[in-house]
């Protein structure tokens, strides 16, 4: 494959959508779609990105017994969404700082510990270059309503049998899904 251009198509406030233009192996001429937090890709290189944009957060109760998983209303999907708390990383934050900040914000959670960090993945690579670190640790406090009136969340913290009925019963995002999977059958 062999990357020939990249076209800026329209941008909005988040996300701005381009056109990436290349030839496959059998030299066909491709255009494919994408979105980016980006606002001024110029070149192949600027794909992909200097550093994460996003922070995922899975966050475990302080014996380990439960996971904290947000039902949150996704626009894109036109539904409620099982999900891990998440946003974005703002300039001149840390992931870590970013971390603790969208934990208060979405859930009232104090965080307490982070035990490990993956290293950066993509959100949905089908057609974003958003990338993401994930954040595994302990959470505590008193569950309060997400502050922010543009996100309807609802979190609370689940133990591994209802962990394995949600996964029978609700959409999730394919991330939190397979985390949960995996975390309900230790």
């Amino acid at each position: 494959m062999e990357f020939k251009g990249i076209k800026k198509l329209s941008e909005g406030h988040f996300i701005t959508r381009y056109d990436i233009s290349y030839e496959t192996v059998d030299g066909k001429e491709k255009n494919y779609e994408i979105i980016s937090r980006n606002h001024n890709i110029q070149d192949y290189e600027e794909l992909h990105g200097p550093k994460a944009d996003a922070v995922v957060l899975m966050m475990h109760s302080l014996d380990g017994q439960r996971l904290l998983i947000n039902r949150e209303f996704r626009m894109a999907a036109g539904m409620w969404v099982m999900n891990f708390p998440a946003g974005l990383i703002d300039p001149g934050e840390t992931a870590d700082q970013a971390a603790a900040r969208e934990l208060r914000e979405e859930t009232g959670l104090r965080l307490v510990s982070i035990d490990d960090r993956l290293g950066e993945s993509y959100s949905a690579v089908g057609f974003s270059n958003e990338q993401n670190v994930c954040v595994i640790g302990k959470a505590d406090g008193e569950i309060l309503p997400s502050n922010s009136t543009v996100e309807e969340i609802e979190a609370k913290w689940y133990t591994k049998a209802e962990v394995r009925e949600l996964l029978k019963t609700e959409k999730f995002a394919a991330r939190t899904q397979a985390y949960c999977y995996l975390w309900s059958r230790e």
